[in-house]
């Protein structure tokens, strides 16, 4: 199988290449989308559907009988990143960029599909996800939404992703949690405004904003349990202020906080809503905050993540079955909360890391992302 996909190694490069000089943001996926069809419907696949969640495709290959319908997913979409990587093939769209590798993700599976359709050495269905709106959030959800898995109940659905500084031909994941549930939060804090050199006239926010900034760093130290995993982290504080001498009268912060277990998550967020309504009020002032949800943990079905490991093993030698959870997220974790699955991690070798503006796809991974995928439909199905 590895030798058949790198046999057309060549046109899965080009077509990763073509993808990467064009990259749309979530939702926005079009022109790929528009070439994953063309690939699909090349290949021979018996069902290609477009339009989920506006620009999503699916793609149906049925194998030699009956058996299992396996989900196979890829995400499309990039990132408002300027890029940095110096490649002949970079970005054409000014501020947006594949900083993530979701190009060489849509590659592999367009890869394994081409080599499915070709060979059909397997039994069910092959179900294939071309998934939008990965990075903004909420692709996974609005497919599901829409009637997917009604559509196409799965018995099993399988995913990916590249990871920097895991060598080429390399694999990873484990069984149980491997990336956190990403919440997001914006805190408004609204005071008076006025003179820098009058204080006493105003109502200052930023000063409000100081104290809550440092009070939210206690939200895990001081209510979480230490053995188990949780961030918090501020990331923008946005002031409506004018200038140096004038006593803004709004401040904003932003962030996010990630969690593995439901209770934590819970407590995580009451305990910011308390700690922030609390500081605001004792000094007079008034706080909102808006708090979502995003993607739930990423939790690999133990069984399924066993069927993973042994496809990989069948493919390299450089094979961890332990790898330690992440606290990033993933929203292929809305398809795992639903059908029994599991996510793996495909070596991109040395470079920069994942949404850096000179992050750079390797290719010579795409043979063994394909040949993963395809496996897991060969092995399974």
């Amino acid at each position: 199988m590895f030798a058949a996909i790198e046999a057309f190694l060549p046109e899965a490069v080009a077509w990763r290449r073509d993808f990467h000089a064009h990259p749309e943001l979530s939702f926005a996926e079009h022109r790929t989308g528009a070439r994953v069809v063309e690939l699909l419907r090349s290949f021979g696949c018996d069902v290609v559907e477009t339009g989920w969640s506006g620009t999503g495709v699916v793609a149906v290959i049925e194998g030699r009988g009956p058996g299992r319908r396996i989900g196979l997913r890829a995400d499309m979409d990039a990132l408002p990143i300027s890029e940095a990587s110096g490649v002949a093939f970079a970005s054409e769209a000014p501020g947006v960029m594949h900083a993530c590798g979701h190009d060489g993700h849509t590659a592999m599976l367009l890869a394994a599909a081409k080599y499915l359709a070709a060979t059909r050495a397997f039994a069910g269905q092959a179900v294939l996800i071309f998934q939008p709106g990965e990075e903004a959030g909420g692709g996974a959800r609005a497919m599901i939404a829409e009637g997917f898995l009604t559509r196409y109940p799965l018995d099993e659905v399988y995913a990916l992703h590249n990871m920097p500084g895991l060598a080429v031909g390399a694999y990873a994941t484990r069984p149980g949690p491997i990336m956190a549930a990403a919440d997001m939060f914006s805190i408004e804090i609204s005071g008076r405004g006025g003179h820098a050199a009058q204080p006493h006239l105003a109502l200052d926010p930023v000063m409000i904003a100081g104290h809550v900034l440092v009070a939210l760093q206690t939200v895990v130290s001081r209510n979480v349990d230490p053995l188990k995993p949780a961030v918090l982290s501020v990331s923008t504080v946005v002031s409506a202020g004018s200038g140096a001498c004038v006593i803004p009268a709004r401040v904003v912060l932003t962030g996010t906080v990630r969690s593995f277990d439901l209770a934590v998550q819970d407590l995580l967020e009451d305990r910011l809503r308390a700690v922030v309504l609390g500081i605001a009020a004792a000094h007079g002032g008034v706080a909102t905050v808006d708090y979502l949800r995003d993607a739930p943990a990423t939790v690999n079905d133990a069984v399924c993540a066993g069927y993973a490991l042994d496809v990989a093993w069948g493919l390299s030698g450089a094979v961890d079955g332990d790898v330690a959870p992440m606290m990033v997220s993933e929203d292929f974790s809305e398809f795992l909360n639903l059908v029994p699955g599991a996510f793996m991690f495909v070596g991109n070798g040395e470079g920069p890391l994942l949404h850096h503006p000179a992050y750079a796809f390797n290719d010579a991974g795409l043979p063994f992302g394909a040949a993963w995928l395809a496996g897991m439909v060969e092995a399974r199905g």
